[in-house]
C-alpha cells in the first residue's frame, strides 16, 4: 500500500497538463497509464524505419501551447521546433480540380475572389467576427469549469451572447457570407470533427475558421508526439511520477470520498483523483453503481463525435502531387456526414484525409520513402473487423491513385489499420469513439458530463468527454481547469 496526494488516471494531454499544474503547487502526484508510453491517442510507433503519430496530426491554436509552457517559465522552443506549413493544406475536389490554401492571408483572399467574386472582403468580415468568438471563447469560456450557471453571468459574456452566435447554426451563419459550394466545403470541414452536422453545430465554432486561417497550421519537427515528450519532461521536472503498464481496476470509495486506486498489482491511497481516462469507462467500470453519477440511459443518449478508420502506410518511393495535409472532397459531403451523424453506418462513398509528414520532416521515414496517415471519419459504435478495413483500403487507395495520377499500392512496404475495436482496447473509448463528445448545443458547457463527480467529492474528470471538449488544445486546457478545481476543493476544506 502506497500513499500519495493525487492520482491521475491516464497520460493523455489532459492528464499530463493536470499533473503538471498540481505538482507545481506542491502536490505529490502519481500518473497511472495503462499503455507503455504517454500520450493517449497522441502516442507514436515506429516500424521498418517509419515513424507514425497515431492520432492528432493538426497543430492548431499555437497560442494555447505557448501560454501553457510560459506559465511554467518556458517557451515552446525549449522543447520542440515549430514550422508553419505553406500551403496549410491541399484540397482535391476532382482529379483536375486541386486547390492549395496558402498561409499568406492576402493570397488566400485572392483565391477566394477567384472562386467567388467579392468573397475576399466578405472573408474579412466573417473572420473579424470569428476572432471575437475566438478571443472570448479561448480566454474566458473554455476556462470555465461548467459547475454553475453563475459562471456565465459576467457582463462580458451576457453582452456578447448574441455576437457569439450560440443559438444560431454554423450552416446558416457561413451562408450569410458565402454561396459557392467549394468555399462552403472549405469552411465547414473543421466542423466535421466536432461531432455534428454544420446545421446542428453552433455558429460559435466559426472560431475554428479563425484558428485555421489566421493563426495557421503548424508542425512540430519530429511529429506531434514531441508535445507529449515535452509535457512528460516538464512533469518529471516538477516531480510527477509516471507509471506505465498500470491498468486501473477499481476506485475505492468511503463515505463519498475516493480513498484509493487499485491496479492489477498495487494499491495507492490518495487524497484526490483526476480521471483522464475515458469518462464512461471510469464511471461504469471503476466505480460501484451507487457512486456513479450517470445512468446507462444517460450515456446511450449522448451524441458522440466520430470514430475513425486509420491506415498507417510506409511507401518505398517519393510521391507526387501531395503536400503535408491533404483533404479529399471528390465526393458529396452530405451523404457521408449523414452516415456518421444521422443514420450511423459504414459510409457508402466516403471523404477522407491524409497527412504525409515526410513532405516536411525527413526524420520520419527512410531516405527516398514516404509515410502516409490516412483517416476516414466514421460513426462510433459500428461493428468493426479486418474485412471491413480491407474493403475501404481498396476503395480509398483506388481513388488516391486516380486523383494523384500514380501507382502507390505496389510500393506499400508497411501497412497497419486502426478503428473502433482498437480505440476501445487501447483507450477504453466509449463506442470506439476517436474524438469524444460532440460539440452540440445540448452538450455544451454545463450540459457536458460534469468535471467533478456528483457522488464522489474528491473525484474530478478531465479530457474530451468533459469541459471544454475534444481536440488537443481543449484537452490541454481541460487538464488545467480540472487541476484548478481540485486545488480549490482542497483549499476550502
Amino acid at each position: 500500500m502506497e500513499d500519495t496526494d493525487v492520482v491521475v488516471i491516464g497520460a493523455g494531454f489532459a492528464g499530463l497538463t493536470a499533473s503538471i499544474c498540481l505538482a507545481d503547487q506542491g502536490f505529490k502526484v502519481v500518473v497511472l497509464e495503462k499503455n507503455t508510453t504517454a500520450g493517449g491517442r497522441a502516442r507514436k510507433f515506429s516500424e521498418k524505419g517509419f515513424t507514425f503519430d497515431m492520432g492528432p496530426s493538426w497543430y492548431w491554436m499555437p497560442d494555447v501551447f505557448d501560454k501553457f509552457f510560459k506559465r511554467f517559465g518556458h517557451e515552446v522552443s525549449d522543447f520542440y521546433q515549430l514550422q508553419r506549413l505553406d500551403p496549410s493544406y491541399r484540397v482535391f475536389f476532382h482529379k483536375d480540380d486541386i486547390l492549395d490554401l496558402p498561409a499568406d492571408y492576402s493570397k488566400l483572399k485572392q483565391v477566394f475572389n477567384e472562386i467567388e467574386k467579392g468573397s475576399g472582403d466578405r472573408l474579412d468580415k466573417f473572420l473579424n467576427q470569428a476572432k471575437y468568438k475566438y478571443d472570448t471563447g479561448m480566454n474566458h469560456l473554455v476556462f470555465m469549469p461548467g459547475r454553475s450557471l453563475f459562471e456565465f453571468l459576467s457582463a462580458r459574456i451576457l453582452w456578447g451572447t448574441l455576437k457569439l452566435d450560440i443559438f444560431k447554426s454554423f450552416s446558416k451563419h457561413v451562408r450569410k457570407y458565402f454561396h459557392n459550394e467549394k468555399l462552403l466545403r472549405l469552411l465547414e470541414f473543421p466542423i466535421l470533427f466536432l461531432g455534428a452536422l454544420p446545421q446542428n453545430t453552433p455558429a460559435l465554432y466559426s472560431l475554428m475558421n479563425y484558428t485555421d486561417i489566421k493563426l495557421g497550421t503548424w508542425y512540430p519537427q519530429g511529429g506531434m508526439h514531441k508535445i507529449v515528450e515535452a509535457l512528460v519532461q516538464l512533469g518529471k521536472k516538477k516531480g510527477v511520477q509516471f507509471r506505465f503498464d498500470q491498468t486501473v481496476r477499481q476506485i475505492k470509495v468511503h463515505k463519498n470520498q475516493a480513498t484509493s486506486v487499485i491496479t492489477e498489482n498495487n494499491s495507492l491511497d490518495c487524497k484526490a483523483i483526476i480521471a483522464g481516462a475515458d469518462y464512461h469507462h471510469v464511471e461504469t467500470n471503476l466505480l460501484e453503481p451507487q457512486h456513479q453519477s450517470y445512468t446507462k440511459k444517460y450515456w446511450d443518449q449522448r451524441v458522440m463525435a466520430p470514430s475513425s478508420l486509420i491506415f498507417y502506410l510506409g511507401i518505398n518511393k517519393k510521391l507526387n502531387n501531395l503536400c503535408h495535409h491533404n483533404l479529399f472532397f471528390d465526393r458529396d459531403f452530405k451523404p457521408h456526414a449523414e452516415e456518421i451523424y444521422k443514420n450511423p453506418q459504414w459510409p457508402s462513398d466516403p471523404l477522407f484525409y491524409m497527412s504525409v509528414t515526410s513532405k516536411t520532416d525527413p526524420s520520419v521515414c527512410p531516405t527516398g520513402c514516404e509515410n502516409l496517415f490516412i483517416l476516414m471519419p466514421v460513426a462510433p459504435g459500428l461493428e468493426d473487423g479486418p474485412d471491413i478495413h480491407e474493403k475501404y483500403y481498396f476503395r480509398i487507395m483506388e481513388r488516391l491513385e486516380y486523383l494523384t495520377g500514380q501507382e502507390i499500392r505496389e510500393h506499400v512496404v508497411y501497412k497497419r489499420s486502426y478503428a473502433h475495436n482498437d480505440f476501445g482496447a487501447d483507450y477504453n473509448a466509449f463506442k470506439g469513439n476517436a474524438y469524444g463528445l460532440a460539440n452540440t448545443l445540448k452538450q455544451t458547457a454545463l450540459l457536458k458530463p460534469a468535471i467533478r463527480s456528483k457522488k464522489v467529492k474528491n473525484l474530478f474528470f478531465t479530457g474530451q468527454l468533459t469541459v471544454p471538449g475534444p481536440g488537443v488544445p481543449p484537452s490541454i486546457i481541460s487538464g488545467q481547469v480540472s487541476a484548478q478545481e481540485l486545488i480549490k476543493e482542497i483549499n476550502t476544506k
